[in-house]
């Protein structure tokens, strides 16, 4: 992008989400057209769909830093040293102090509190027994922060959260601090915890939101004309973001490089989005990293699987694909894993990114009847195709509140 003074390349990425544990499997799965979304009974709201993660948790945790810690901390510790061990990085005196941590949320804390007064209940909210770990579990930055005492890493660390663009957010800081030079590398994306809260269930099943089906695989179901809302899960990718020249000393495996973004906010609505503002970050994007629109080969939709949000995205991205020049494919994942909140968008990128190698480009998942409203050209809906090219990728997020966040990646051309 235009600001750019080094280019900022992805060498390394680790996740977990509810179909796959490494970019390897999760890729697979995408391709196989494998759903992750199960039911989980919750208390208050009894069965609901959910994505649940299901990684290795003792990998590089032991079992008092898990009952110390959080869910969150334990996602993102997964993901981060993932992203590390995938990056062959290594750790050491001479650059812990030279990493910085950024990671999206879209929220912490109440997952900590709600199980925790819930806990207190069974003890008549005698406060005695009230967790001396509450303070640490429930502050903003303890994702980053449990990061940094597992992997003894002494650089900044902090949670960005920016709702349900938080992913892109999280990169998107990343870069920013590597352009700055106040860090050699940034592990940098996001992670999600929500599954653990009731309230976010109760709060989505309140406002008609909350989709439900009889096939839990089925529930989530972005552009279809039966969808009916979002299916809340759990995950997190973290990317080993570094300066091209430091990549390129190390002989690093580069994945694609960070083009150009854009984040802004609608003003109009809490909950509402607005086309109007989603399609001048998606044209802001695209100018900061210097191309057209007709340069863009796959473009990751947000597509929550809500009937005015999928529609308001769609209109925002026929105003900015709407010249006579090559068109996009189109894809969305939300109707493989679901809704990952702040891990969402850095999920949906890193289904992607193999596309840069292979030319497939992964459908979604669960449109049976399209709805008219979201027809897209180029939309990919039953089966991978396979494009004649893939140099640009861009992945768009929105959240509540009106926050917005576009991100564009390109494959690496040294």
């Amino acid at each position: 992008m235009s600001a750019i003074r080094e280019r900022i390349v992805i060498t390394g990425i680790g996740l977990c989400s509810p179909n796959g544990n490494s970019l390897d499997e999760y890729r697979k799965n995408l391709l196989d057209k494998v759903s992750g979304i199960s039911d989980m009974e919750h208390r208050y709201v009894g069965t609901v769909h959910a994505g649940i993660c299901n990684f290795d948790t003792l990998k590089y945790q032991n079992k008092k830093a898990l009952r110390t810690g959080t869910r969150a901390g334990s996602i993102s510790i997964y993901c981060s040293n993932e992203a590390v061990r995938d990056a062959k990085l290594e750790v050491n005196n001479s650059n812990r102090d030279k990493i910085g941590i950024y990671i999206g949320t879209t929220e912490h804390g109440n997952v900590e509190t709600e199980n925790e007064v819930y806990n207190l209940s069974t003890f008549n909210y005698d406060v005695k027994f009230w967790t001396h770990h509450h303070n640490p579990r429930s502050i903003a930055n303890n994702p980053a922060g449990e990061v940094t005492m597992n992997m003894n890493i002494t650089g900044p660390h902090y949670c960005i959260g920016a709702a349900c663009a938080a992913g892109n957010a999280g990169i998107i800081q990343g870069a920013q601090q590597l352009m700055l030079g106040e860090v050699d590398f940034a592990l940098a994306g996001g992670i999600s915890e929500s599954i653990h809260t009731f309230g976010i269930f109760a709060s989505f099943r309140s406002q008609g939101a909350l989709g439900h089906h009889a096939d839990s695989t089925k529930a989530s179901r972005p552009f279809d004309m039966t969808r009916n809302g979002i299916v809340i899960s759990e995950g997190g990718c973290i990317y080993l973001l570094e300066r091209l020249s430091d990549a390129l000393k190390r002989g690093a495996k580069i994945y694609g490089e960070i083009a150009g973004y854009s984040m802004n906010s609608d003003a109009t609505d809490p909950v509402l989005p607005n086309a109007a503002r989603q399609a001048e970050c998606i044209r802001k994007a695209i100018q900061n990293a210097g191309i057209t629109p007709e340069d863009i080969d796959i473009v990751s939709t947000h597509a929550t699987s809500t009937k005015a949000g999928d529609i308001q995205e769609c209109a925002a991205i026929r105003e900015v694909f709407s010249g006579p020049g090559h068109k996009p494919y189109f894809n969305n994942t939300k109707g493989f894993i679901g809704h990952a909140m702040g891990a969402a968008g850095a999920l949906e990128l890193a289904g992607n990114i193999p596309s840069f190698v292979d030319k497939i480009v992964h459908p979604c998942l669960n449109i049976d009847e399209l709805d008219p409203e979201c027809a897209l050209p180029n939309l990919v809906v039953k089966d991978s195709v396979k494009a004649e090219k893939v140099d640009y990728i861009l992945n768009t997020s929105f959240g509540m509140l009106g926050i917005n966040s576009v991100l564009i990646v390109k494959r690496f051309i040294d």
